[in-house]
């Protein structure tokens, strides 16, 4: 590897961990945001949604409109503009005097975000080239995972040591180091056959299409359903992507050439992506909801469980790069997702009166887990995360490596914006079947008792610890049905994991290596 390749590498890295981080970190200052900032014309509650949901759907919206100006207008010139996009907005939401302000800041932020994604990927695709390439994604997937291992610990002593504003503010250093990587070692690229008629029509359309279903799917699941703003922009949507391929077939220079989805290994690593990181980011969710609620962990306890996967990912990532590269991408996108429903299925071993790992910084004495609570939960995280090393950087290799360098671009925020509808949607689905499979549970197990009452409801979100006066029939009942329900969101998320490793199977051929 050249010294301009590591420094086109650096800079890649860079820009993608400033979005993943920036993702991360937002969670944990939201309760906080919402009790120091005024807000006139939003609510507190809607002003931290917006925070969160409009980001996502920004970010979702331009990503396929910022890999096709990438590809036409330069991937170099994107790129920068999308870092020093990132940094000021970022300065923005750090200075931010009330809730509006912040949440303008977050939308733009996510517009900015959606320039560095598919470019980082576009722009290691035209560095690099057979197995160096395959190389060379372990590498970004490396350090990306170590970054949002290592993003919330960082977050959680950031807010508490200077404010939430500096969750925004530590992004400028970050993006001035990736300006300087850019522009001292990353040569421009572009399409050599691209139209200088950029189908500006498909581009809104595109970002209606994909902002409407993203934001709607997003909004609707946070407010359980019960948010008209989340039907409309659904129903937007969905009219912008019925319209969207026609368009596309009778436009002369299409934004999305519809010849992309007629290479085979491009289609069906996109329809496994889909499967795949929905229940990749819709477990993560459902799991930290059954740690905290029925089987008592802390928050920082819960958050510890999760780190095996960061850490497998960290170190896994650029040695499973090379043997991908090597041997070929379809052993890995088979044996990674079905090792992870191996993984997942694992949770339905760990019972609701499993003690808790109630990890706490102020009594150092609770960091260490009775053993049960630390062998219950164990062996599943650890093969998740050996699944989903085995899956990161040959997927992203085989997508990348499907389609004509010249698509680079395209290819990778068309990959972005379905992972990043599917999951919302598939959140939502996985709610209903659970939200079913709770008030079920709870009618049989305590006949008569009204779902909507205060009492469920509070039994329901404060399991750690349950209410004082809450029967202790009750908290049991409420206890037992949550831990069935999340038991059944983990058979479903498992069934779609050996769906998309399928999806691979079949769809993917034995090629030369580094090849999908």
């Amino acid at each position: 590897m050249t010294t301009s390749q590591r420094g086109t590498l650096a800079a890649a890295m860079l820009g993608s961990a400033i979005v993943f981080l920036d993702g991360t970190f937002v969670y944990l200052a939201l309760q906080r945001i919402g009790t120091e900032l005024p807000a006139t014309i939003l609510g507190r509650l809607e002003g931290q949604t917006y925070i969160t949901s409009g980001y996502l759907a920004t970010l979702a919206a331009f990503l396929v409109l910022a890999g096709a100006l990438g590809d036409v207008y330069g991937r170099r010139r994107i790129f920068i503009i999308g870092l020093v996009g990132f940094g000021i907005t970022s300065v923005l939401c750090g200075l931010a005097p009330n809730m509006e302000l912040l949440v303008l800041g977050r939308l733009l932020q996510g517009v900015a975000g959606a320039l560095l994604v598919p470019g980082s990927l576009s722009i290691i695709t035209n560095t690099f080239e057979g197995p160096a390439r395959a190389r060379a994604f372990g590498l970004w997937a490396a350090a990306t995972s170590a970054l949002a291992t290592l993003g919330p610990p960082i977050g959680g002593v950031l807010v508490e040591v200077a404010g939430w504003r500096s969750l925004f503010l530590i992004n400028v250093p970050l993006v001035v180091l990736a300006v300087w990587f850019t522009t001292r070692y990353m040569v421009e690229s572009r399409s050599a056959d691209a139209s200088r008629q950029f189908d500006w029509l498909g581009a809104i359309v595109a970002v209606i299409a994909i902002g409407g279903l993203a934001f709607g799917a997003t909004r609707g699941y946070e407010s359980q359903w019960t948010d008209r703003v989340a039907f409309t922009a659904l129903g937007l949507g969905a009219v912008a992507l019925v319209a969207f391929p026609i368009l596309m077939a009778r436009s002369k220079h299409p934004l999305v050439p519809l010849s992309l989805f007629r290479i085979r290994p491009f289609s069906t690593i996109n329809l496994s992506t889909v499967l795949i990181y929905g229940v990749l980011y819709t477990n993560s969710g459902y799991q930290a909801l059954f740690l905290q609620g029925p089987l008592g962990y802390s928050p920082l306890g819960a958050a510890l469980i999760g780190l095996p996967t960061g850490i497998l990912l960290t170190f896994l990532s650029t040695r499973v790069g090379t043997l991908s590269g090597r041997y070929g991408v379809r052993p890995f996108l088979v044996a990674g997702p079905l090792v992870m429903a191996v993984g997942l299925l694992w949770w339905l071993t760990v019972p609701a009166t499993s003690h808790g790992w109630n990890a706490n910084l102020a009594n150092a004495a609770s960091l260490a887990p009775p053993v049960d609570a630390l062998i219950g939960p164990l062996p599943g995280v650890l093969l998740f995360g050996l699944g989903l090393s085995l899956l990161v950087a040959p997927l992203t290799t085989g997508l990348m490596n499907s389609v004509p360098v010249r698509n680079a671009g395209l290819a990778s925020a068309i990959n972005n914006s379905l992972s990043r509808i599917g999951q919302p949607i598939l959140a939502a689905l996985v709610f209903i079947v659970m939200s079913g499979s709770f008030y079920a549970a709870l009618a049989r197990d305590v006949p008569g008792t009204d779902p909507n009452s205060a009492e469920i409801r509070a039994a329901y979100q404060a399991l750690n610890p349950p209410p004082k006066d809450a029967p202790a029939a009750l908290v049991d009942a409420t206890r037992n049905a949550s831990t069935d329900a999340f038991h059944l969101a983990v058979v479903v998320g498992a069934g779609l994991l050996v769906a998309g490793a399928g999806v691979n199977l079949v769809g993917l051929r034995k090629r030369e290596a580094g090849q999908a």
